[in-house]
């Protein structure tokens, strides 16, 4: 087994992290406690437990648990479980509702997601899907509204050092010659990991397996090997969008092309992809060719009627405008300046000729009085009278 499958907590009290959600008093220990279980959605980055937490709470609930994976499990996996559990009620054999794990639920297909209502309207299946993606973009809102949305955060470097220890203590009770991490090679391990308590377990497992021992130096031999592992799974999806990004944000449309291809062929969500186009169109482009915005939008359109692999064209189309189109940041830049004025001095005085003016007293007390369409004032609040967002 994995060492990450090994250690994998079985219970709360060795969970790690999520303490806004299974600490004291906190939704998922007080839903166990007061027998309330219901369907939910673990949105949040990887390797911070998202799989764990759905075993432990059937494991709770003595429920039985199904896992599946929205990549290649379909509506035939689901209604074989159904089959089965309505199969055992008709031979009085009555048991809890089982907890179906459906991990990447935002790889589900709106009817493949649509089949899944009645099932959890009628608590048939107490249903857990887990995402890395925003679950208001990747999920049907019919089936948001029946499920509770939990957002796991990254773990924190103290939490990733009490995986480390959990390791340490494992080849300490199962080696006669326990491997050990140095400080140093620690921290450094807990900087890369970024809250990813998979990405660590995964690095030491595969450096000790090489070299016998886990220093600096031997990660980042075993790194190595790693990155070229990756280049043919595609395992290391945010290294990979980033370079995406900074590829068109450079105007670079050979490397935003290549690291396109990169994560087609690694089966990446195609519409993850259009949607970082989108966003990309607006911020770095922006008033340099509006044009932009309306590209990228149709591009998206087109990955979500048509599917791989034809939309591959539509997203190598949309890369090689985006990285050629000029780039003006100005928009993005003053809207998150004004944010900054908006949060630091609240609800300012909106000027008086600005203001709507439906009632006889609202005009008499000056609301609307001189406005002009096409004046050149300032018409920010007074406080900000002399502000320059926009230049």
């Amino acid at each position: 087994m994995p060492l990450a499958d090994i250690l994998r907590p079985t219970n709360l009290t060795e969970y790690l992290g999520q303490a806004h959600l299974v600490g004291p008093g906190k939704p998922i220990t007080e839903t166990l406690k007061k027998d309330r279980l219901f369907s939910m959605i673990f949105w949040g980055p990887p390797g911070v437990g998202k799989t764990t937490l759905a075993r432990i709470i059937a494991k709770e609930q003595h429920r039985e648990f199904f896992e599946l994976s929205a990549v290649s499990a379909g509506k035939a996996d689901i209604r074989e479980i159904i089959e089965n559990e309505r199969k055992q009620k008709r031979l009085d054999q009555p048991t809890l509702a089982p907890v179906l794990f459906l991990d990447e639920i935002h790889r589900f297909n709106k009817a493949q997601q649509d089949f899944l209502l009645p099932y959890v309207e009628t608590g048939e299946l107490l249903l857990i899907g887990a995402t890395t993606e925003n679950p208001s973009f990747e999920i049907i809102s019919a089936l948001l509204s029946r499920t509770k949305v939990y957002i796991l955060q990254q773990l924190t470097e103290a939490e990733l050092q009490q995986v480390l220890k959990r390791a340490q203590a494992y080849w300490k009770k199962t080696e006669s010659k326990a491997t050990t991490i140095n400080k140093k090679a620690a921290e450094w391990l807990v900087q890369f990991a970024s809250g990813d308590a998979r990405k660590l377990l995964n690095t030491i497992e595969h450096t000790k397996a090489l070299y016998d021992k886990v220093t600096i130096d031997t990660i980042k031999t075993s790194l190595q090997t790693a990155t070229l592992r990756y280049d043919k799974s595609g395992e290391e999806h945010y290294d990979t969008i980033s370079a995406f990004i900074k590829s068109m944000r450079a105007s670079n449309a050979n490397a935003a092309l290549y690291y396109l291809a990169r994560m087609v062929h690694a089966g990446e969500d195609p519409k993850f992809i259009a949607r970082r186009m989108v966003i990309f169109a607006s911020e770095d482009i922006g008033l340099a060719a509006p044009t932009a915005l309306v590209v990228a939008n149709a591009v998206f359109c087109a990955v979500e009627s048509i599917g791989y692999p034809e939309a591959q064209i539509n997203l190598a189309h949309g890369v090689a405008y985006l990285s050629n189109c000029k780039k003006d940041r100005s928009a993005h830049d003053a809207y998150f300046v004004a944010l900054e004025d908006v949060k630091t001095h609240g609800n300012l005085p909106i000027p008086l000729q600005l203001r709507n003016a439906p009632t006889k007293l609202m005009k008499s007390a000056g609301y609307g009085k001189g406005y002009s369409m096409y004046t050149e004032e300032s018409l920010l609040p007074e406080k900000l009278r002399n502000k320059n967002y926009f230049s």
